[in-house]
């Protein structure tokens, strides 16, 4: 348990000061400049992340400097270079910490990767369908043409999610090539395409509900049991989630059964001072009225929608935050041990593999993959991705 004491030279200190220390740092230690990378400026994750360095400026004097990226790989490369503490990334931190996709390459591999903090809010993440073809589950996709987006593993994986739950492959359905996410969109309301994936409130989703197809959003039974095995054998970050606001009438009043992950997932190196991992999510639930109203989806940061035993493993000083405040059971821990157990294996993996590795990109791709599943095999892990 974190007991913090007051060092006996702050005894000298005027009293002004002494009560202010007391009040800023009592259980939150946290660096006059801290800097974070995040989605674009016109995001919702920069516009949290803003929310959130107001909040820290004001209540604990800490400034807050964010870098907004225009990739997963520009958001994720300070980070890896130690030149910022966080990231306030989407799910392509997972695949970075599980060294795939385009972390699958010889400047990256697994990354260290530790969780502080996630936002859950009202949107879901889903396939967008035209509204004139009457889709009710993700099944009705069969025969349908879905797009795929060059370059953007995490939308693809999304959409493969999706096919898998209604029982499907990308081989049930016709692929459509885009080169970018709007230009899918795009696609649909001219009638070239009928699905792409995306989140419930996007601007794009909202004109495709406006336009002469219509919307429809596949409803995910969360009953069935083998339609959630299929999809999370595929993508496991993915949790059953009722979505609350969305494009096409969704709201409170008129939900739909579907799924989510968070976003952003607000990551650091494993290294990450303990003081401030521990103060920052201290901060994060002591302070959340001060935030949670301040930019969209800012509510999902509240402690009933963080999601305990998930993909990737908190950092050690935000599993004591839990311990203290009496929330983590033994459960948590067994679990939270095997993530970190995994994560271990695939850096000692990478390590061994990198030093003789192939120097042709397709060579190394397909090596890599192959030592990566033997290794998680050997250990009783599931590699996820082949």
């Amino acid at each position: 348990m974190r007991q913090l004491t007051r060092p006996l030279a702050m005894a000298a200190l005027p009293l002004s000061i002494f009560c202010a220390s007391i009040s800023q740092a009592n259980d939150v230690e946290l660096p006059g400049t801290m800097a974070w990378t995040a989605y674009g400026t016109g995001s919702s994750g920069y516009a949290q992340a803003v929310a959130i360095g107001n909040m820290l400026q004001s209540s604990y004097g800490t400034s807050v400097r964010i870098l907004p990226g225009d990739n997963d790989v520009s958001r994720m490369t300070p980070l890896k270079q130690g030149r910022v503490d966080l990231c306030a990334c989407g799910i392509a931190s997972y695949y970075g910490a599980e060294g795939v996709l385009m972390f699958a390459h010889p400047d990256w591999g697994p990354q260290p990767l530790r969780v502080i903090t996630t936002s859950t809010a009202t949107f879901g993440l889903s396939l967008a369908v035209a509204g004139d073809l009457d889709v009710k589950t993700p099944a009705d996709l069969k025969g349908k043409r879905v797009a795929y987006i060059r370059g953007d593993d995490a939308l693809n994986k999304g959409t493969e999610a999706y096919l898998a739950f209604g029982g499907l492959t990308w081989d049930d359905v016709e692929r459509v090539d885009y080169p970018g996410y709007s230009r899918s969109f795009d696609g649909i309301i001219a009638g070239n395409v009928d699905a792409s994936f995306t989140t419930t409130v996007t601007p794009p989703a909202q004109q495709l509900a406006s336009s002469p197809r219509g919307i429809t959003w596949p409803v995910l039974d969360p009953d069935d049991a083998d339609g959630w095995e299929r999809m999370m054998a595929v993508a496991p970050y993915f949790r059953p989630h009722e979505v609350t606001s969305g494009a096409g009438g969704i709201s409170a009043d008129n939900p739909v059964p579907s799924a989510s992950y968070p976003y952003p997932i607000v990551v650091a190196n494993q290294d990450l001072d303990d003081k401030v991992a521990y103060g920052l999510l201290k901060a994060l639930q002591d302070n959340y009225d001060d935030y949670k109203d301040s930019a969209p989806g800012a509510v999902g940061y509240a402690l009933e929608y963080q999601d305990l035993q998930w993909v990737l493993p908190f950092h050690d000083a935000v599993v004591e935050y839990y311990e203290e405040i009496g929330v983590w059971t033994d459960e948590m821990q067994a679990h939270q041990d095997s993530l970190v157990e995994r994560q271990g294996l695939l850096l000692e993996t990478w390590n061994g593999f990198i030093a003789d590795a192939p120097s042709d990109e397709d060579e190394f791709l397909n090596a890599w993959m192959q030592a990566r599943a033997e290794a998680l095999t050997g250990a009783g892990f599931d590699p996820i991705f082949e």
